[in-house]
């Protein structure tokens, strides 16, 4: 019986196209932060630094400690100057991009379901922001009011998707067997590796992403169920997880 259900954010609860978000995200914070670097060479190491952050395998780091320890050396600037200005922007800029996504209209009620059911609920959003700028995303879903199990951010998790750790450190924090969760997801390359530990998985087709290396059926073929968002939600309305 699945116990607890692992929903990826962007993409599935929350509809939008990543490279508008990420092109505008990465434009708004350059803005904030050029007076004090150029924004060019920021970007550049902004995602340098997040790179490293996702082939990290080192448990005993922080994704926050591992970014940070890649980030502020090479940039040439001391935390104590930059983090006061990333702080102010996550408190006030982050939010114009709501602008750039939208609200899924079953999200909601998949949750309430979810919950009403007894099923502990996940957001399994990769963990390369701080919990600030997911708790905003969480809001522009409508949905940030939720007793979640767990919100994987940077902060508290030591691996990134689609490292498989990632997944086994959730299943450690929420103390729960691989068979007794599902993974939400609409990421062939990062949402379905949970399978590989034996987490079932739903891949959600509405911002279906797959790259070149999965290209075809091989990568949706790996989920144990693919559906639309409104499937996902007959899913569990019609009490599917029990006997699963």
């Amino acid at each position: 019986m699945i116990k607890a259900i692992l929903f990826d954010l962007d993409g599935t609860l929350l509809n939008y196209d990543p490279d508008v978000f990420l092109g505008q995200y990465l434009k708004a914070l350059a803005a904030k932060v050029s007076g004090i670097v150029a924004p060019d060479r920021f970007i550049r190491q902004l995602i340098a630094s997040t790179e490293a952050m996702v082939r990290n395998t080192d448990a005993s780091r922080t994704n926050r400690e591992v970014f940070m320890e890649d980030f502020f050396p090479k940039i040439g600037i001391e935390p104590a100057r930059l983090m006061p200005v990333f702080d102010e922007f996550y408190a006030n800029e982050f939010r114009s991009l709501k602008a750039f996504v939208k609200a899924v209209p079953e999200a909601r009620s998949i949750i309430e379901t979810t919950l009403r059911s007894g099923i502990d609920v996940v957001i399994a959003t990769n963990p390369v922001f701080p919990e600030v700028a997911i708790r905003e995303r969480l809001r522009w879903a409508g949905i940030d009011d939720f007793p979640y199990k767990l919100v994987t951010s940077y902060e508290i998790m030591h691996f990134c998707k689609p490292n498989e750790a990632y997944y086994e450190e959730i299943l450690d924090i929420i103390d729960r067997r691989p068979e007794e969760c599902l993974m939400v997801g609409n990421d062939v390359d990062e949402d379905l590796p949970a399978a590989n530990l034996g987490i079932r998985t739903f891949l959600v087709k509405d911002c279906l992403i797959i790259r070149n290396n999965n290209a075809g059926t091989a990568g949706t073929g790996r989920a144990s169920f693919v559906g639309s968002f409104s499937d996902l939600a007959d899913f569990i309305a019609g009490g599917f997880l029990a006997r699963l």
